[in-house]
């Protein structure tokens, strides 16, 4: 950037006390949210965002300096919506990735609800043997998602990345249209919100559980 282009000291001072007014601002925003969707929370989150990436801009164009704050890119973030502004229906896609951390208590989980199945249909048992395929058949058949999430240790799991969307369409896909390829038609224009959990988020505190949230 040439010199003439460079922002004055003034506007460079601007901008911080913008930021300042921003985490002021989101602070309150989140003492007074009213639950996990409060969208004055949100609101408050991207005017941080942009008050910090704006500051941090004209901090190294005036003093080719940076700031400690990682802001997230472009590349990070959702396109603009453009779905329906009354969405007629929803979808929620969840992926969650899991590491066979313990195969032995995971093969041991599978057979003790193999068994008690056993017991109350009075028929023979599956055997799990050390199939870990056998096990985690075994496992997501008795169990939803969410409830393997919650309890994924007990089950010998580690969890990986995870990420929910919401996707708005007019009306509700034909029954049985999408079965064969359930994420092939996900448009990231179509998210209404967006949640993303993952290591990636928090390496420099691996003492706190990471997670990201991209309100559109």
């Amino acid at each position: 950037m040439s010199d003439a282009a460079q922002p004055t000291a003034a506007e460079v001072r601007a901008a911080a006390e913008a930021v300042k007014a921003a985490l002021d601002h989101h602070l309150a925003a989140v003492e007074r949210r009213t639950g996990d969707d409060d969208a004055a929370v949100y609101d408050a989150f991207n005017a941080l965002a942009a008050a910090a990436e704006f500051y941090d801009e004209l901090l190294y164009d005036r003093y080719d300096e940076v700031t400690p704050f990682e802001i997230p890119g472009a590349e990070d973030s959702l396109p603009p919506y453009t779905g329906p502004e009354e969405p007629n229906a929803l979808s929620v896609l969840i992926r969650r990735d899991y590491a066979v951390a313990e195969p032995p208590r995971l093969l041991a989980q599978a057979q003790r609800i193999a068994d008690l199945d056993q017991d109350e249909r009075s028929g023979s048992a599956a055997v799990v043997g050390s199939s870990v395929h056998a096990a985690l058949g075994v496992l997501f058949g008795e169990y939803e998602p969410d409830e393997i999430a919650s309890r994924h240790t007990e089950f010998g799991l580690e969890e990986g990345d995870s990420t929910l969307w919401v996707t708005a369409a007019e009306e509700l896909p034909e029954a049985g249209e999408w079965l064969g390829a359930p994420f092939d038609d996900a448009d990231p224009q179509l998210v209404v919100c967006r949640f993303d959990v993952s290591a990636v988020f928090d390496e420099d505190e691996p003492d706190e559980e990471p997670a990201r949230l991209d309100p559109v």
